[in-house]
């Protein structure tokens, strides 16, 4: 019995010690070996985890649609503290996936670094080298990039998600990627209000519209006025923001948010639209044009020199004849024009939720020296400088009869009503005036449907020289159905070669996208023909 008990007593102590030699050998002697691999893995994951949240466009049927996620790439990276002898680890690394010695031995040359990336999007070929070779502290994982399925499609609205000298981490750069990197970043999802079908018929409809009038870029906005929401933001230039290092900078910026430019005629109707409601004027109003109007030693034609003769103010908006622009705004007051300009949100922000969104100018009119031959030419869009969002907002507030909406590109954003801009009275009456001038023109009518709109040729700047030069910028707001709008549409070409007038270029374009949006949203027309037995009688 007693030698069975001292036999058991040694097989224990034997077990204990053999126990605490191994428990001794992990933790002290292989201790530090363990906590380098298990710090690396973390550090390796601090890098290669992208928790960043998506985003969605969305379509007719407020279907959410990804067009900003994270996919998963492999990628080949080394572990310097766990390497013993870089020389001979940079020369078999070198030797197996082909890449410089000097460049992986100064990879390796910091031992307290315990993540170095060697190949980003690695190849199937190089992942399996490294899989099927040990070299120490080598390794392949998978890191989570920024991809875009739709590539270029609504690329300025996007931006992306990169590094430049201010940020070592990934982080929005522009467009929604900046303007919401917070929330990304905490891996919260956002949702906008850009249709995806409208958008890329949108950028479809630009791109031929820049190929057929030899232009150098342009703009579409569609906005629904009654709640300010954007349903299309569309650009060109773009950029696939998948490889947005062989773009230039310039393309990133999204110009329908970050341009100033001159309008011309299409600003009539808001001078219009000041007149009528301060009762200056009416659409019936008269007054003799001469083709010419002299302010300050200047002289101001219509286009192409032509006069008119006595004609109503309806009839300006349909030859958009700018002396008669001048008179209504002569009638109506340079500092009540003015205050209308502010009230439809020019020379302000519209704080539609793009980032680094600029706020136009009315310096011009707001010089203590400003002269009557500023507001003047302001009154037929010269001199005044206006961003795209801007101009279709104040037209969405035409459209909106009289009310102003605060435009909105977020889902989580609601219909916010910025301020009455005008008359509900005043709006229609403006409508009617626009109406007539599509009709005459007869360019943009559709069948069975009223369409209100105006175009606006403008010449750009020289600020080399002073004044203008030759180069053009075409201009078309309008609504459709102009009774009751379901859309406001912006169409801006810039530098066409091809055709001379908005008319010939962006006009043309508006009705086929306005073809689109009445199949697209099947909006009834809202022109009721008369009976064929009833015209006969």
């Amino acid at each position: 019995m007693t030698i069975r008990f001292f036999s058991l007593i040694s097989i224990f102590t034997l077990l204990f010690v053999g126990l605490g030699f191994n428990l001794y050998h992990l933790q002290i002697q292989k201790g530090t070996e363990y906590v380098t691999r298990a710090e690396a893995r973390d550090e390796a994951l601090t890098h290669l985890t992208l928790r960043r949240g998506q985003i969605f466009f969305t379509d007719r049927n407020n279907e959410k649609i990804p067009v900003a996620l994270n996919r998963d790439e492999p990628v080949i990276y080394v572990v310097p503290k766990e390497i013993k002898d870089i020389e001979e680890t940079a020369g078999q690394i070198s030797d197996l996936l082909n890449i410089d010695r000097a460049t992986i031995r100064e990879a390796l040359k910091n031992k307290n670094t315990l993540f170095k990336l060697l190949i980003d999007k690695a190849s199937d070929e190089e992942v399996q080298k490294v899989q099927g070779t040990h070299i120490e502290g080598l390794y392949t994982d998978t890191k989570q990039y920024r991809f875009y399925p739709f590539e270029e499609l609504g690329s300025q609205v996007l931006g992306f998600v990169g590094l430049n000298e201010t940020h070592s981490v990934p982080t929005g750069l522009y467009g929604m990627e900046k303007m919401n990197d917070t929330t990304l970043a905490k891996g919260n999802d956002i949702a906008l209000t850009i249709d995806r079908n409208l958008q890329a018929q949108a950028e479809q409809l630009l791109q031929k519209l820049i190929k057929n009038n030899d232009a150098t870029g342009g703009t579409i906005i569609i906005q629904e006025p009654y709640t300010g929401k954007i349903l299309t933001f569309a650009n060109a230039p773009s950029f696939n923001p998948n490889s947005y290092k062989g773009a230039s900078l310039q393309s990133f910026l999204n110009p329908g948010i970050q341009y100033l430019y001159e309008p011309g005629s299409v600003f009539k109707p808001l001078t219009m639209s000041a007149g009528i409601d301060t009762g200056a004027i009416t659409p019936d109003t008269t007054f003799v044009d001469k083709g010419f109007v002299k302010l300050n030693g200047k002289t101001i034609k219509n286009a192409n020199s032509k006069v008119y003769g006595k004609v109503t103010m309806t009839q300006v908006i349909e030859n958009s004849i700018n002396t008669g622009s001048v008179f209504a705004e002569q009638q109506t007051g340079n500092g009540v024009f003015y205050d209308y300009l502010k009230r439809f949100g020019f020379g302000d922000k519209t704080g539609a939720g793009f980032p680094d969104e600029i706020s136009g100018s009315l310096k011009n009119l707001e010089r203590k020296d400003a002269r009557a031959v500023d507001f003047a030419t302001a009154s037929f869009g010269q001199g005044t400088g206006v961003t795209p969002i801007q101009l279709v907002n104040a037209f969405s507030a035409i459209a909106n009869r009289g009310v102003l909406m605060k435009p909105f590109v977020d889902t989580e954003g609601k219909p916010t009503v910025v301020r009455r801009v005008i008359k509900e009275e005043t709006a229609e009456k403006v409508i009617k005036m626009m109406e007539a001038a599509v009709k005459k023109a007869n360019v943009t009518t559709i069948p069975g449907y009223n369409i209100a709109g105006k175009t606006g040729t403008a010449l750009i700047p020289d600020f080399k020289k002073g004044g203008y030069s030759d180069e053009l910028i075409h201009t078309f707001v309008g609504m459709v159905p102009s009774t009751n709008p379901r859309v406001v549409m912006l169409l801006k070409l810039d530098r066409p070669k091809v055709g001379e007038l908005a008319g010939l270029t962006v006009v043309p374009g508006f009705k086929e996208l306005a073809q689109f949006v009445i199949n697209y949203y099947t909006i009834p027309p809202d022109v009721i023909s008369e009976p064929a037995d009833q015209k006969t009688q």
